[in-house]
């Protein structure tokens, strides 16, 4: 009989034949470790939404603006990143980080909007 060892740290597994873990300390380090690089990955897009939202809804305390691309890049503004985009019937893209959305104007400048029938 073979003896049974943690896949984690290798100490020694006492009681069921099936225990792969000898705490759930090990488990949720072993889990962590596996997915570091996926979580990682996700993360990073969040941080980057999350900036992208915060800057929106700084530079449009009143729900409608409008700024000029150098402000929004200044402040560390991604255009790669957003959560969705909206198609008005004239053909205009609005995207959005969450609530807070821009509309690329003439002349680098942006119309800043907050969606308020925000719906996933």
């Amino acid at each position: 009989m073979k003896k049974q060892e943690c896949i984690e740290c290798g100490d020694r597994l006492v009681g069921r034949q099936d225990k792969k873990f000898c705490s759930d300390n090990c488990r949720s380090q072993y889990n962590n470790r596996l997915n570091s690089d996926q979580s990682k990955f996700v993360r990073n897009i969040n941080n980057v939404l999350r900036r992208n939202y915060r800057i929106l809804q700084r530079l449009n305390p009143q729900g409608k603006s409008k700024v000029s691309r150098d402000d929004l890049v200044a402040l560390g503004f991604n255009f790669r990143y957003f959560t969705n985009e909206y198609v008005t019937k004239a053909g205009k893209v609005y995207r959005f980080c969450y609530n807070q959305g821009y509309l690329s104007l003439e002349e680098n400048y942006f119309a800043i909007v907050e969606r308020k029938d925000y719906v996933l």
